[in-house]
């Protein structure tokens, strides 16, 4: 008991008010659970399918242990954790390329550069080639990408000097980050996962 009351007191206290704070906490629990979803749920779909959702699981669970450390830094030092925030990237980003590629395969960089690849590049003959459901997800991850990306470079005006600041009233740049990780890291794996339920039932039938 003691030991446990020890390593509690370790953790930092997040103030109620601080709603920067807040975010980086229900990231933590939303990305650990969307995790363990992918993971646990990997068996119920055929061999075909089980890279895409382990890749989701390994993308949510990379993010999950991030923001358990980006949380403990801003209780810390009330300061954007910019150097877990970029490794997170650095590991996620990537992975959520190679999204579209395994799908894709089992039908049959730059963002600029991405986005150009997925809406009219070889990603978009293949998914076209696929076609039905494989093509209706495609497009979802393309949106995922051109606008849930977007939100980033919004959050870096947001919390950096420039003639930009008045636009965006004083909101916070990890506020933004959080939210935007939310829906394309957990919204993106959730995409894939309705593909291969979809894909499946269809085999079945």
């Amino acid at each position: 008991m003691e030991n446990f009351l020890a390593s509690v007191s370790l953790v930092a206290k997040m103030a109620t008010d601080d709603y920067v704070g807040f975010t980086f906490f229900v990231g933590c629990m939303a990305m650990m659970a969307a995790a363990a979803f992918f993971f646990l749920s990997m068996n119920s779909f055929d061999k075909k399918w089980r890279t895409s959702i382990l890749v989701s699981g390994l993308i949510t669970f990379i993010a999950a242990v991030h923001y358990w450390y980006m949380r403990d830094y801003w209780a810390t030092n009330m300061d954007s954790p910019t150097f877990f925030r970029y490794v997170d990237w650095i590991l996620t980003v990537p992975l959520m390329c190679v999204e579209f590629f395994l799908i894709l395969k089992v039908a049959g960089i730059a963002y600029f550069a991405i986005v150009y690849e997925i809406w009219l590049g070889n990603a978009k003959k293949l998914a076209v080639a696929a076609g039905g459901e494989v093509l209706k997800a495609h497009k979802i991850l393309c949106w995922f990408v051109l606008v849930g990306w977007a939100i980033y470079p919004i959050g870096y005006m947001a919390g950096t000097p420039g003639w930009y600041e008045g636009i965006f009233g004083g909101l916070a740049m990890d506020v933004v980050y959080n939210i935007g990780d939310a829906i394309n890291k957990i919204g993106f794996g959730l995409v894939v996962y309705n593909l291969a339920v979809v894909a499946s039932a269809k085999a079945e039938a």
